[in-house]
């Protein structure tokens, strides 16, 4: 098939239409995040180098080569974290699958018995009415070990005296997230990474942030108490969800038992 200067045969148009796939799956994979100009860049470098090269344009085309040769390490660098975001992605997604799930053997996500969940969700409500600001990680499948390293070990049974004070405004672990695994409370003052998404409400704190932060890299799940308003929001997979009363935020941790 001839177009303009371009021959293109069946194998050619399955080329492109692949490649615009992949580019379309990138685009949706960082939209909204800070790296979504440089992508932009990156596609722009590329076109003009295939265009240099249809064209013959020998020089243009080898600059552009040595540009896109020499910044593959350097863009590695910079899509670090959506990277590393994407690969836990697709583990997780293969990881559900039930014929890996039988060969790895992998581990079932951790549940909250009734009485636990209970008391967790009682002490949600309690501070959400003090607008005492909060942030609880519930652990799943993944282990959350790099982050319970950065706090305090607490190890003890979940109880809704327990988690309002720590919590409690003046208290030393106050500030920080919480880690749940299981019915016990593994870590206090934990950090949590930032999210780099560019499209959340400014109405969202730091809290919020890094609650979408952490459940972008993995299966947690994160119930933030907004200290200016008193709202609780629920955060999983990177999205997150009001919640309206107790009963909305068992249902939505009851799913850890499914």
């Amino acid at each position: 098939m001839l177009l303009g200067f371009l021959h293109l045969t069946l194998i050619d148009i399955v080329d492109i239409i692949l490649v615009a796939a992949v580019i379309f799956v990138v685009f949706r994979w960082i939209r909204g995040s800070s790296a979504m100009n440089i992508f932009i860049a990156i596609i722009i470098l590329f076109l003009v180098r295939v265009l240099a090269t249809a064209l013959n344009m020998r020089m243009i085309s080898a600059l552009l080569g040595a540009i896109l040769d020499v910044g593959a390490l350097a863009i590695i660098i910079i899509f670090q974290p959506e990277i590393r975001r994407f690969l836990n992605n697709i583990g997780r997604t293969a990881g559900d699958n039930p014929l890996i799930k039988s060969l790895m053997r992998r581990h079932l996500a951790e549940s909250i018995d009734s009485e636990a969940l209970s008391g967790l969700v009682l002490a949600v409500e309690q501070m959400a009415s003090h607008k005492t600001g909060a942030l609880i990680v519930i652990r799943r499948r993944d282990n959350l070990q790099s982050v319970i390293s950065t706090g305090d070990s607490i190890d003890a049974r979940i109880s809704e005296r327990l988690i309002e004070n720590i919590f409690f405004k003046n208290s030393p672990l106050h500030d920080g997230a919480m880690v749940i695994g299981g019915s016990r409370i593994v870590a206090a003052r934990c950090t949590l990474p930032i999210t780099e998404r560019l499209d959340l409400p400014a109405s969202y704190g730091m809290r919020h942030r890094a609650a979408v932060g952490l459940t972008e890299q993995c299966d947690a799940q994160v119930i933030v108490v907004s200290e200016e308003t008193g709202k609780i929001t629920f955060v999983e997979g990177g999205e997150i969800t009001k919640i309206e009363n107790g009963n909305a935020l068992k249902l939505k941790l009851g799913k850890n038992d499914e």
